[in-house]
């Protein structure tokens, strides 16, 4: 059996199609077909060279598949077997540093990767640019079966990017059923899910903000859950911070998610929180630039600012929890998405990088 994979060959290069031998699942790892796998922001930042990564390889970390191959005694100890639809979380923390016996493994500062194999040794196709995928069973989650498999590919990473974001917020106090306005800024991929979780949670007003001016873009940011959308270059970005600065009587928003990546957005979140606001921000997450900051304002409103970056196997857990139980996002969530050939991978990551496609997925 053979199997074609997207082989990334550096910043700014073309990636290469190459075939590759799909050879006998090792001791401990299940071979499975994959189903869809996405492209992230992060690929993205590797593809433009704001994040070092080794090459040639085949990177992806967002992945859906079948398992086609495995020891089935193995892996009936995880509660898995042949035919199964898993998906993957490629973090493997080291379990020793302070964070990990904290129980905080997301932050491991020894952080090691399942992805990060050489395609030159068997089994040669660790990441999720390929047809046929070798994963630890210890970083695999099966899909209930309710659970639409290209449906969860959506949102493999940006789901549980942002449910850790949130179950942050709530290790540090923050009530997430007393947030009455919420806004997202961004509405790429980790900016929708946000979105919807938001409005899945009783948010009452669930706002978004996007740079330019797309009426698709806003269609289904209204249909998974935002109440209105600004535009900064349509609306203005003042005229935008005025308006949700409104908020609450006038002292503006409780809870602000950064999605946009963009440096700037991190000076308009701050305008707009209210006093005792809170901040999440999982998305700067490359070197994009610097912004000058106002740093009394985060004392005298006393901003509660949250970064997160990576998520842990649970949160990939409640990721998968919260698509069983809420089917009905479905339809939304597969129109969102564009698919493409692993063939075409160069046409993808070229649409992916324009932002032509809220959320693109490399499939069979």
């Amino acid at each position: 059996m053979k199997a074609k994979a997207a082989v990334f060959m550096g910043a700014h290069k073309d990636f290469d199609i190459r075939e590759f031998d799909v050879v006998k699942a090792p001791s401990g790892y299940a071979a499975m077909e994959i189903i869809a796998s996405g492209i992230c922001g992060t690929d993205i930042h590797m593809h433009n060279g704001k994040l070092g990564v080794s090459y040639p390889s085949i990177i992806g970390h967002e992945f859906v598949g079948r398992i086609i191959d495995v020891d089935e005694k193995e892996a009936e100890k995880y509660g898995l077997s042949k035919g199964d639809a898993v998906i993957a979380d490629i973090a493997v923390p080291c379990g020793k540093c302070k964070l990990c016996e904290n129980g905080d493994d997301a932050n491991c500062v020894n952080m090691a990767v399942t992805n990060g194999g050489s395609i030159d040794e068997p089994p040669y196709l660790y990441g999720g640019y390929t047809q046929v995928n070798f994963t630890p069973l210890t970083n695999l989650i099966k899909l209930p079966k309710n659970v639409d498999p290209s449906a969860a590919a959506v949102f493999a990473c940006p789901g549980p990017t942002a449910i850790h974001a949130f179950s942050l917020a709530a290790k540090a106090g923050v009530d997430l059923s007393k947030i009455d306005c919420a806004v997202v800024q961004g509405f790429g991929p980790v900016g929708a899910f946000a979105t919807m979780y938001l409005k899945k949670l009783g948010v009452k007003k669930v706002y978004v903000i996007i740079a330019g001016a797309n009426e698709k873009r806003d269609e289904m940011a209204k249909k998974i859950g935002a109440d209105k959308v600004f535009s900064l270059s349509k609306d203005g970005a003042e005229n935008v911070i005025k308006a949700l600065q409104s908020e609450n009587g006038g002292i503006g928003v409780d809870l602000c998610f950064e999605a946009s990546g963009a440096p700037q957005a991190f000076i308009q979140g701050i305008d707009i929180l209210r006093n005792r606001g809170v901040y999440l921000v999982p998305g700067q997450y490359s070197a994009s630039g610097t912004v000058e900051l106002s740093p009394q304002l985060i004392t005298f409103k006393a901003l509660h600012i949250i970064g997160s970056s990576q998520y842990s196997v649970c949160d990939v857990e409640k990721y998968v929890e919260f698509m069983s139980k809420n089917e009905d996002v479905f339809p939304m969530v597969r129109e969102i998405s564009s698919y493409y050939p692993i063939e075409k991978i160069n046409e993808a990551v070229a649409d992916a990088k324009s932002g032509k496609n809220i959320k693109t997925l490399l499939v069979r």
